[in-house]
């Protein structure tokens, strides 16, 4: 499920998603979690890990009017701690507007895997928190290790081909007979479904020359960015906040770093709300069909209900010729990509092809209300010749953010990076989430290693969510070369943590709702508030019933009724 990202009160998805989209997931075995019943002392207490421990952050003002910056240092490896090698992770925090009557520290994820929390707060995130938690907490948020400013940070930039066969000359390396890297096949764009032995090569192919780009210009800190330790940094975080016990809210993936850290330290939280869950006990094959079926379910209710939002913007009179027009559109770019403008982020690829259009579509079922009537007009006009608005949908907060980040002093800074091009590991561009998306999801869940069982599970996907479930088992292919994680599919296991609530959309297309049932129903005195509605994740986006509820629960702690509905 490599999907899931939000950032700011609307949401937005990186343009990886889709095709990285349907999988939120990780590569090979290793042991299962510990049990709750057998786990270790409070790390807090290991003496190689108070240097972590006993940091106290050091504010200052952000560049961001309003807001306060500090770092968090971290150890690289948890294992061995003091070996010198760290993680440096920006922390930001709004202060709690009524100081007098502060109750602590809210920390959040904004989600992911790859959105960083700290850019995520000073672009404006903690007004998706309602009044009441905006008066008792300061907000806090920071970014995760290998993700946006942390040092080091991820970098999966395209290898040069030569000089990737001839590292695997060199090394040894024995090509897999089932994959054909024939420049024919990396070449090749695979279909939503690969049918063929020619289709399965090229998506086996290119996803193998991901995973090789990753591996050689962030081999050294690919084994450590997992939601395990990320979820130790936040304890981290927590001690060096001052804070005894943490409170916390996660959206989408965010929900996966809760429940780690709810399961590490349960008696370290003081409340947590998980929005939009992702449930841990589902293998890589049941975690594609769980979300591409909710993207499939989404597009459906877009085209049921697109009258209701965008009103004559629709591009078809009735949810049959609508569905029919966004086929069409998959079917025309498998063919051949869909024309756009010259100066269209698409037109150096000669077009949108059907994995771009697919994207663009799934993207757009995140926020219905600010998508859907941009969405109609671009189908509209991609179906009559000109793909342009489509490939645009997520460009606009793309170019407030360039805007908003401009130096004038760009000039030093290009000198400083042609000084910096003989350096054996490049730059981590502005933006890493596609690598930190590829990177999280690979090493949380244990991929099959051989391509067969991929292949195998092309037909169920395909039944239960059409191409937005092939297109999903496809983009799990990277993960089958991907450096070893160690955890397993399992149920919750937080013995001792505190009533946890999780809040669940009935209409989400990337966190579908079953799986905000199933994680309540997993922790110990779990709750359940179900937003019947659509989009993704419920918290922040507008609902005064939701707001009210979650609020009540972080600043009194008071429950959530069973069948509780917003």
């Amino acid at each position: 499920m490599n999907r899931a990202v939000r950032r700011r009160p609307a949401l937005a998805t990186t343009a990886l998603a889709l095709l990285g989209a349907l999988s939120l997931t990780a590569c090979t075995g290793g042991p299962v979690p510990t049990t709750g019943k057998a786990r270790a002392a409070d790390p807090a207490s290991r003496p190689d890990l108070k240097p972590f421990y006993g940091q106290r952050l050091q504010w200052t003002d952000c560049a961001t009017d309003g807001y306060e910056c500090a770092s968090l240092t971290v150890p690289l490896d948890y294992a061995r701690p003091g070996n010198g090698r760290t993680f440096v992770l920006p922390v930001a925090r709004a202060s709690a507007r009524g100081p007098a009557r502060r109750i602590g520290s809210l920390v959040y994820n904004p989600g992911g895997p790859g959105a960083g929390g700290a850019s995520s707060l000073e672009e404006g995130m903690d007004e998706s928190f309602g009044a009441a938690v905006r008066a008792r907490f300061d907000i806090v948020s920071f970014d995760p290790r290998g993700v946006g400013g942390s040092v080091p940070a991820l970098t999966c930039e395209p290898a040069e081909a030569e000089e990737g066969a001839e590292e695997e000359a060199e090394a040894g390396v024995e090509e897999d007979p089932a994959v054909d890297t024939s420049e024919e096949a990396s070449d090749a764009v695979a279909p939503l479904y690969p049918r063929t032995e020619a289709d399965r090569s090229a998506a086996a192919s290119g996803a193998r020359t991901a995973a090789e780009d990753c591996e050689e210009h962030s081999g050294p800190i690919l084994r450590h960015v997992g939601t395990e330790d990320a979820a130790r940094d936040l304890d981290v975080l927590r001690a060096a906040l001052g804070e005894r016990r943490l409170t916390y809210l996660g959206w989408s993936y965010g929900t996966s770093l809760g429940t780690s850290y709810a399961e590490q330290f349960p008696r370290r939280v003081r409340a947590m709300v998980l929005d939009g869950a992702i449930d841990p006990s589902l293998d890589w094959r049941q975690r594609v069909i769980s979300q591409s079926a909710g993207f499939r379910r989404s597009v459906d209710d877009y085209a049921e209900q697109c009258a209701e939002i965008a009103g004559d913007n629709c591009p078809g009179a009735s949810p049959r010729e609508i569905r029919a027009l966004i086929e069409r559109l998959y079917q025309r770019a498998e063919r051949e990509p869909l024309p756009v403008a010259e100066d269209s982020t698409y037109a150096e690829y000669g077009g949108m092809d059907a994995t771009a259009v697919l994207d663009a579509v799934s993207l757009a079922m995140y926020t219905p209300e600010d998508q859907w009537e941009p969405l109609s007009e671009a189908l509209r006009e991609a179906d009559q010749g000109d793909a342009t608005k489509l490939g645009a949908l997520d460009d606009e907060e793309e170019t407030e953010e360039e805007e908003e980040t401009e130096d004038p002093g760009a000039a030093e800074g290009e000198e400083a990076q042609e000084e910096q091009e003989e350096d054996e590991t490049p730059e981590p561009p502005a933006d890493n989430s596609g690598a930190a998306l590829t990177a999280v999801n690979c090493l949380d869940v244990p991929h099959p290693r051989s391509l067969r069982p991929y292949w195998d599970a092309l037909a169920p996907a395909d039944q239960a969510a059409g191409v937005y479930g092939t297109a999903g088992v496809t983009a799990e292919l990277t993960c089958r070369d991907w450096p070893s994680g160690g955890l397993r599919p399992h149920r919750v296991d937080a013995d001792g943590v505190p009533p946890v609530l999780v809040v669940g959309t009935t209409g989400d297309p990337a966190t579908p709702y079953e799986e905000s049932v199933s994680l309540a129903e997993q922790f110990p005195q779990g709750m359940l508030l179900t937003y019947e509605g659509l989009g993704h994740t419920a918290y922040g986006r507008g609902d005064a019933c939701v707001t009210a509820k979650v609020d009540a629960y972080l600043v009194k702690g008071e429950r959530v009724r069973p069948g509780a509905t917003c």
